[in-house]
């Protein structure tokens, strides 16, 4: 296993114009994974990266930017796609962990790719899960 899984918080935040810092540290991490084409992530980060941008700014993404963002940056990094295995893994997760559905399916999708490392805030930095290390890009 190698490579580095990256959530959707990453994505939104290197699009933030309200957070400089995390702004920074985001687009550094994503652009060091597309350059070793390391990156991996599932259809569900891309889906949620979408959502919340195309809502929480208060200057919306401009729909070609958008368009420009999902083909140079979410696009060559997908590599999780549905599946049952995918979901039957996500709720064994989820009842060993006692995490949510959605971030049992994160884990699971990282898993999935081979993934030893997992960029995500939303989950606890430093925790192991089947040679998946959870690490906050965040913290100093």
């Amino acid at each position: 296993m190698s490579g580095s899984f990256i959530d959707s918080s990453v994505f939104v935040y290197s699009l933030d114009p309200s957070n400089r810092e995390k702004r920074e540290i985001a687009r550094r991490l994503i652009g060091d994974v597309l350059h070793n084409g390391e990156g991996s992530i599932s259809f569900q980060v891309i889906q949620e990266t979408l959502n919340v941008i195309t809502r929480k700014f208060q200057q919306p993404v401009v729909r070609v930017d958008l368009e420009e963002f999902l083909d140079e940056v979410l696009v060559p990094m997908w590599r999780v796609m549905p599946s049952r295995r995918l979901y039957e893994r996500a709720l064994d997760l989820q009842s060993r962990y006692g995490k949510s559905f959605y971030d049992s399916l994160i884990v699971s999708a990282a898993l999935e790719a081979g993934c030893t490392r997992l960029y995500s805030d939303d989950l606890r930095h430093g925790q192991r899960i089947e040679g998946l290390v959870i690490e906050n890009p965040f913290l100093s």
